[in-house]
């Protein structure tokens, strides 16, 4: 008799006994027969699931992106049997789906590639940075298939988590126009928006609520196709514009700033801005740069309405195109992505959130188990809003803890909606990244099964993380540790500059120039004015606004104001503000002479002072 007739026999047994008598057969890895079709009772089941076939697997991933493929190749090259579950046609979800095939790569100022193992699998096996889309889901497609041990379900979507308390212990889905149920011993939620953890019960957070701005969630983008472009007069252009943020190459382009900002949409919810392109095999060229507002993610209905504003948009667009982009002239329009490039959701709440100090001061974690670098890229999020680019790291650790969701056993998410605050995520999120944490959580789910350890216990365990990262780096990874000292960090009034960075309000773009000995101008001062009243719950009673070049007796004032203070002269703007510590005994200097305009680090540090004054103040 076969080793699969056995299984049949023997799995369902021991999935009994483990569920009847607590037994230890769940701490033993079984990787199962491999691409078997599960069947099982429809009856809702919570905590003993009556079972007629083999439905039960030691790791169960939800969501074929990118992420997912890299945990599920990972856990079954680990020795776990792998269900892997995607609700679409195919695995790869944005890259294919989606067609972004420009990524956003990874390297340490020195040079380092940081994002390695299945990640660099996948890079070498599409040829680079900018790939062919029908190449990549390929890729994709044989990563999994060569695994004997991973069973895929494609066109099967998530219905609902099973849980006994707060274990997640299986998951139920429509498959084929049926409900089906199956149970594991690991879960990884690899969905883009925490499909999984969310109605599991982990607690998160949406778009920048966690910085005081829920309704703000960066705008969401349909890539386009185009035919019949000129390669080499659009690479000859962005070389040569004087534009020292454009260029090309072979496969990539990217730049047109002035003329995609110059477009006026149709849609008053939509803007055009420059142009990231990817050109394909067949010469076509896909084009990252039409963003989409006022979307409702969670919405399917609201999906496919951004979907058709945006096609309708290009009608108008492409004239537009074809008479103001070089390279342009005689383009036309293939088609769209199936998908949307959502930016930003859910940010789950886990044992450690990873901080945009955490980026910006290149820390390391003891955990780590992934490395990152991108900038700080915040994407608008609205018509009036143009994005913003926070900071630039050299490099930072994700620790493993980010991982580990509260609240609910059995389970990692990976991916942008992992334990990162919102602006941390604005690095954090892009898919190299994530591809690294899927393969870090299909060797932790091996270990924890292994040695009847849960993730929760492992974030506590320097050698249980200690082996994760060592067959990590085994396997090709790149988790050395660093040490590097952002000189910020010397700077006088850095501690003003962390305060309100955390809250969005000061950026030092890609070159990290907070512009810190530069004189105060009247929207600088009244825009981390105002906002930071807000974020501290104290907005004040009418919006503060200031002359065009603000002297020190206005800015005194104008921060007394912003306490509900009705002073008369500096002087008394100046007491208050000095009984209250707000105006310390370190910046009253900078603001003896009542008509000098004072540079932006005094100012940041005074406002600075304010909001956490009114933070601490009911």
């Amino acid at each position: 008799m076969t080793n699969r007739f056995y299984a049949t026999l023997i799995i369902p047994l021991l999935f009994f006994l483990f569920f009847t008598t607590g037994c230890t057969v769940q701490n033993e890895i079984n990787p199962g027969p491999a691409h078997m079709e599960n069947k099982n009772s429809s009856d809702k089941a919570e905590t003993a699931p009556h079972l007629t076939q083999i439905n039960y697997y030691d790791l169960i991933v939800v969501g074929g992106e990118p992420e997912g493929v890299a945990a599920a190749v990972s856990g079954a090259r680990s020795g776990l049997s792998v269900l892997l579950i995607e609700d679409d046609r195919a695995l790869g979800g944005l890259i294919t789906l989606g067609k972004l095939s420009f990524l956003d790569m990874n390297y340490g100022k020195d040079g380092t590639l940081l994002t390695r193992g299945i990640f660099k699998e996948f890079y070498d096996a599409v040829g680079g940075t900018v790939f062919d889309v029908e190449k990549a889901k390929k890729v994709f497609t044989d990563m999994v298939e060569e695994q004997d041990t991973i069973t895929l379900k494609l066109n099967t979507s998530l219905v609902e988590p099973i849980k006994d308390g707060n274990n997640l212990i299986g998951v139920r889905v429509r498959e084929g126009g049926e409900i089906k149920e199956y149970y594991g011993k690991r879960f990884i939620d690899a969905t883009a928006d925490a499909d999984l953890a969310a109605p599991a019960g982990v607690p998160y957070t949406i778009g920048r609520e966690d910085i005081g701005e829920k309704e703000k969630t960066m705008g969401v983008t349909l890539v386009f196709e185009l035919t019949n472009v000129n390669w080499p007069r659009i690479v000859n252009y962005l070389r040569t514009d004087g534009d020292k943020y454009s260029g090309a190459g072979k496969r990539a382009a990217w730049g047109y700033k002035k003329e995609g900002y110059s477009y006026e949409p149709k849609d008053p919810g939509i803007r055009l801005r420059g142009f990231n392109i990817a050109r394909q095999d067949n010469g076509n060229v896909l084009i990252n740069a039409l963003i989409i507002f006022g979307v409702d993610v969670f919405d399917p209905e609201s999906r496919q309405k951004a979907i058709a504003r945006a096609r309708r948009e290009l009608e108008y667009l492409m004239p537009y195109i074809r008479e103001n982009f070089a390279g342009f002239e005689n383009a036309e329009l293939v088609g769209t992505a199936e998908q949307l490039y959502v930016r930003e959701s859910r940010h789950i709440i886990g044992e450690y959130q990873l901080t945009i100090d955490d980026v910006l001061e290149n820390r390391d974690h003891w955990d780590r188990i992934a490395i990152g670098s991108y900038p700080v890229d915040i994407q608008p999020s609205s018509k009036d809003d143009y994005g913003f680019v926070l900071g630039n790291p050299d490099r930072y650790s994700i620790p493993f803890r980010s991982l580990v969701p509260l609240k609910i056993e059995n389970l990692l998410v990976v991916g942008r909606s992992a334990s990162y605050t919102s602006l941390a995520a604005g690095s954090a999120r892009v898919i190299p990244v994530g591809m690294c944490e899927g393969e870090a959580a299909g060797v932790a789910a091996a270990y924890s099964i292994k040695h009847n350890i849960s993730f929760r216990e492992m974030t506590k365990s320097e050698e249980a993380i200690k082996s994760v990262q060592e067959e990590l780096v085994a396997r090709g990874a790149y988790l050395e540790p660093f040490n590097i000292k952002d000189p910020l960090t010397d700077h006088w009034a850095y501690e003003g500059v962390k305060t309100l960075r955390r809250l969005g309000l000061v950026k030092g773009g890609y070159n990290n120039d907070y512009g810190l000995n530069e004189k105060i101008d009247k929207w600088f001062f009244q825009t981390i004015l105002n906002e930071s009243l807000k974020k501290a719950g104290s907005p004040p009673g009418r919006y503060i606004e200031v002359s065009a070049r603000p002297a020190n007796e206005e800015i005194l004032k104008s921060v007394a104001f912003g306490l509900g203070k009705q002073v008369e002269t500096v002087h008394e703007a100046r007491e208050i503000l000095s009984e209250l510590g707000i105006l310390t005994d370190e910046l009253k200097p900078y603001f003896t002479d009542n008509n000098k305009r004072p540079n932006k680090a005094e100012v940041i540090m005074l406002v600075a002072n304010l909001y956490k004054y009114c933070l601490a103040t009911p």
